[in-house]
Parts: structure tokens; sequence; C-alpha cells
């Protein structure tokens, strides 16, 4: 009895023994497990610290930048070379447009065969018609001729200026010829001294009709348009440019012109006239003059215009990688380990799908040139979240904007005569101080609500009195 009294202790103290170390193994191993779990969580939080950075800088993993789509780019500061593509309207060359106008009244006797858009050759006859008063003329002419240059019959003088006896042959001929008559016309005249009944009309050069007002036994009066003679050999081209883009067109450049789905090329020239200035288009006109040999070139038709524009070596990023609020232009500079910081910048001449960058950019950085429309996103995020939990003040050394709440957590502050001051970084705070009423005055003079007659200076002095 006694001996199974022990047995039965034995079991007890052995079942106990089991139960304990299987209590402290499990007790070991969820020890184990929270020491692996808290190292990565804290390695989490100092790797999303942003405390040491401007505001508004965020963290994107590589797997969400991969997701967003944000891609990188070096900046760099080279020359930057492109194309400048201007679509170009063709139109007459005003100094070659001749008008055809009815120096007296008359009716049109015979209209030939040189419809509107006809090309015509110099001296081609247009029409036949019939003046009066050119047959007067022709008479007094004739009388002239046969008189031996004098104008004293009665029928000469009551045309002309009764104080005018003596006339010149090529006064007679002037008179013939503003009425229409063409020199082989009035060189029959002088030899057969006879009269013809009708003038010939010719062209002045040659060209196209433009504008054609005539048709048989028409009448017509004194200051009518009859014909519109359009020289084509040399047309001009205008282009509408926005004001930024009229300097790449300097007077005497050569401009490349082409057809939209022709394939021909010419050479265009810029004109000397000053370009003109349309304010319903809010666009300035320039001028280009090109040679139309081949007539392939006409009014109202649209042609490519394009010219090669190179600039001095400058900071230029793509213009995607510039976000324009109205406000400021603001670019994402990657800091390295996933960071991106919101930089505002200042943006200077557009040259195609680049902008070039004056002030808030050095070569060698890298900036995101694609996504970065989720990354201010993500950006304003943070600083919604940083105007939630505490405000932000201005560094007075660097002029960065600070969080305080990031700034008292990395140790970023020194007190100066009363008065707390933020710094975005250890090096503005070790500049701050090194000589604090410097840069204590200057915050002074920028924040007018501040007392000008309590200095830095002045209590600085006054605690040294005391």
């Amino acid at each position: 009895m006694r001996k199974l009294t022990w047995i039965v202790l034995l079991l007890v103290v052995l079942a106990a023994s089991f139960l304990a170390g299987s209590w402290y193994s499990k007790r070991d191993a969820a020890k184990s497990r929270v020491s692996d779990i808290k190292p990565s969580r804290v390695t989490e939080d100092l790797g999303n610290d942003t405390s040491s950075m401007p505001p508004g800088t965020v963290r994107i993993t590589p797997e969400k930048q991969q997701i967003i789509g944000v891609k990188l780019g070096t900046v760099e500061k080279k020359a930057v070379t492109h194309t400048l593509r201007i679509l170009g309207r063709v139109a007459a060359d005003e100094t070659r447009i001749y008008r055809i106008i009815a120096a007296a009244d008359g009716w049109i006797v015979d209209a030939f065969n040189n419809p509107t858009g006809s090309l015509v050759k110099k001296d081609e006859v247009l029409a036949s018609v019939f003046i009066p008063e050119s047959l007067i003329e022709q008479r007094n002419y004739i009388t002239w001729l046969l008189g031996g240059g004098l104008g004293g019959t009665d029928r000469v003088l009551q045309t002309r200026n009764p104080l005018q006896y003596v006339w010149s042959k090529q006064q007679f001929i002037e008179n013939l010829q503003k009425l229409g008559m063409g020199d082989s016309q009035i060189e029959e005249v002088a030899r057969t001294r006879q009269v013809i009944q009708n003038v010939l009309i010719r062209a002045p050069t040659i060209g196209f009709v433009t504008v054609r007002d005539v048709s048989p036994n028409q009448r017509f009066l004194k200051g009518n348009e009859l014909f519109r003679i359009t020289d084509l050999s040399r047309v001009w081209i205008v282009a509408d440019l926005f004001e930024n883009e009229s300097r790449y067109l300097q007077p005497g450049k050569s401009v490349k012109v082409s057809l939209p789905r022709g394939g021909m090329t010419f050479q265009a020239k810029v004109s000397d006239v000053l370009p003109q200035f349309d304010p319903v288009t809010r666009t300035l006109k320039v001028r280009l003059e090109a040679d139309n040999s081949g007539y392939v070139l006409k009014p109202d038709m649209f042609v490519d215009l394009e010219l090669p524009v190179s600039l001095p070596p400058v900071i230029a990023v793509p213009a995607d990688a510039v976000l324009d609020s109205g406000v400021k232009k603001t670019i994402f500079v990657d800091q390295g380990n996933g960071f991106f910081e919101p930089r505002e910048v200042e943006t200077g001449r557009r040259v195609g799908n680049r902008v070039e960058i004056v002030k808030g950019l050095k070569p060698g950085e890298q900036i995101a040139v694609s996504g970065n429309f989720l990354i201010d996103s993500e950006s304003r995020l943070e600083l919604a979240a940083t105007g939630m939990v505490g405000t932000l003040s201005k560094d007075p050394v660097c002029g960065a904007d600070v969080s305080i709440n990031k700034a008292e957590k990395a140790g970023r502050k020194s007190s100066y005569l009363g008065k707390t001051y933020y710094f975005s970084s250890d090096e503005c705070k070790g500049r701050f101080d090194k000589n604090p009423v410097k840069y204590a005055e200057k915050t002074a003079e920028e924040d007018p609500s501040r007392d000008r007659g309590t200095s830095p200076k002045t209590l600085e002095s006054e605690g040294k009195k005391r």
C-alpha cells in the first residue's frame, strides 16, 4: 500500500514538471516572436522619419513608385537644341498686286478667255473697251503731230488749260497711257494718224487673275476695278507666335517651309518688317518671304515652319516635371531612400518640352519626371497632417518652413532672449548658435508685428547691465 502511494506521487511530480516545462517553452517562444517584431517596427518608424526634412517631404517605397509610375531624371546644365514648329499661312506679296482701274467711263466691247485663277503673261490682252474720252485725246495727239507741235487749234484748246498753249509729245502720250492705251496702240496712232476706236487692256505683269469684273457690253464708271493681277513668283508667309517665341525669328533668319502633305520644302527668310500684335489672338504676326517660282504656294494655304533653336548651357528639365499651381511652381527632388522633397523653383524660357530652371535646382540632383501628381497628393496629405499636429515656423538662417513638432523631436531648436527658434537642419542651427544676434535681427526686420523699439541688441545690452 505504501509502495503504491509513492508511485502515484512520483507520477504527479513528473506530470507537474512536464506542464511547467511546456509553459516555459511557450513563454520563451512568445518572447522571441515579440523581439523579432519590435526591431522591424522601430526600423520602419526610423525609415519613414521626415523630421529632418522640409515640410511636405514624403517617403514612397520602390514598390509604390513602380505602381504609380514614378520615373527619375538627372538635372543637367547643357545647351538645349530644339526644332520650333509653327503653322504659317501663305499670303500674296502686297507689292506684287496690280489693280487695273478704269480711268474714265466706258463700255466693255469684248472680254477674252481669262477667268479668275488663270495665269496670264505680261502684255497679254485681257479685254477690249470703248472709252469716248480716248477718242478726243487721240485726235489732239494727231492734230499736234500734223501741226508741227503747236496746239493752237480751237479743238485742242477746248480740252486743255487755256493758259497752256505749247504741248510736248510726251504729255500727249502720258494722257493716252492714263486712259489705258498701251505703247503699241499709241505708236500705231502716231504712224497711221488714225483714231483707234477700242482700247486694249493688257496685263501689266505675269501673274494670276484674282479679280475679274468684266463682261461684254457691260458699262463701267471711272474708278471701277476691272482686273486684279497677282504675281505669285514671290509670296509672304504669315505666322502667329507667342511673345516668348518671337525672339527666335530675327530679321534675315532662314526658316524651312514644308507642305503638310505635299512633301515639298522651301526656304523662307524673316522680313525686316516689325511683327504686328493681334489683340484678338494675343499673338505676334511675323512675316516671312519665300520664292515661289513653281507657283506651288497659293494664298491662304497652310504650311509648316521649322526653325532650329539653340540655347546656351542652362539647367532645363522636362516640362512634365514642373507642377504649376498658378501661385508657385514645384519640382519633387529625390533625396534617396524613397524620400521626395517638394522644391519651389523659378522657371525661365520654354523650348519644346523642356523648361529652363532659373532658381531652385543644382546639376546632378535627381528629380521626378513622371508620377509627380501622385507624389504631390502624398505631399499635401503630409502637409495637412503637419498642420493638424503642429504649426510651421520659419528657419531664421536657411529661410525654409519648419514643422515645430518635427524640429523639437530632432532637437533642432535654440532659445535666444526669451524667443525659441526652429531649424530645418543641424547646419542651420549651428550657424545660428554661432551668431544669434545676426539672425534674430533679421527675423525682427522681416516680422512687421514685432516692436521696433526692442531689438535683439537692445535686449542683449539691457541683460548685460542687469
